[in-house]
């Protein structure tokens, strides 16, 4: 069994990321069990704290370590990733030569009400990826638009393309996933 870290760059807790990473876990096929890891707790970066780095970066450092992938699932803000998935990012990066990315499989997925489906942030994201040594899976390549409408009021996918699309990302992931395992 693979465990994968879904990191939800929207902190907002019915975002429709986080709504589109459950519908992913679920989607997972047999082998593949999916967590949500938080970052809304994550102090910014600053190297002056890592002689006693806070709780909430070792916490999370730790859960890390302990993943074999991670499916990143955001919104865009301002062509780019939020601030918080950045900082995870550096929080994880750091300090140099510990980084808990380095040779991990990742896959991005962008998710907007809007309906280019956040294509900025994710080759935002996917330049940052590239730096941090993750191989990143390439097809199917996921930007979900015009999501305000694919989830009913349980947060199920109610648009069955939809739903074909989030297991064809998961399936294509856990291969990425075995190859590098």
């Amino acid at each position: 069994m693979s465990k994968i870290a879904f990191i939800v760059g929207s902190l907002r807790k019915g975002s429709l990321n986080r709504l589109t990473a459950e519908a992913l876990i679920r989607q997972a096929p047999e082998g593949l069990e999916g967590v949500i890891v938080e970052i809304g707790d994550l102090p910014l970066y600053n190297p002056d704290l890592e002689e006693a780095a806070p709780a909430a970066w070792t916490r999370f450092r730790d859960e890390m370590r302990g993943v074999d992938g991670m499916v990143f699932v955001t919104p865009e803000y301002n062509r780019s990733v939020p601030g918080a998935l950045k900082n995870a990012l550096d929080v994880g990066s750091r300090p140099y030569g510990h980084s808990i990315w380095s040779g991990k499989p990742a896959a991005v997925v962008t998710v907007s009400p809007g309906a280019i489906g956040g294509f900025g942030a994710n080759h935002h994201l996917r330049q940052s990826l590239v730096f941090l040594d993750m191989p990143t899976l390439q097809q199917p390549e996921a930007y979900i638009g015009n999501a305000g409408e694919l989830f009913d009021d349980k947060g199920e996918v109610k648009v069955e393309g939809t739903k074909t699309f989030l297991t064809s990302i998961m399936a294509a992931f856990g291969k990425l996933v075995a190859k590098h395992g």
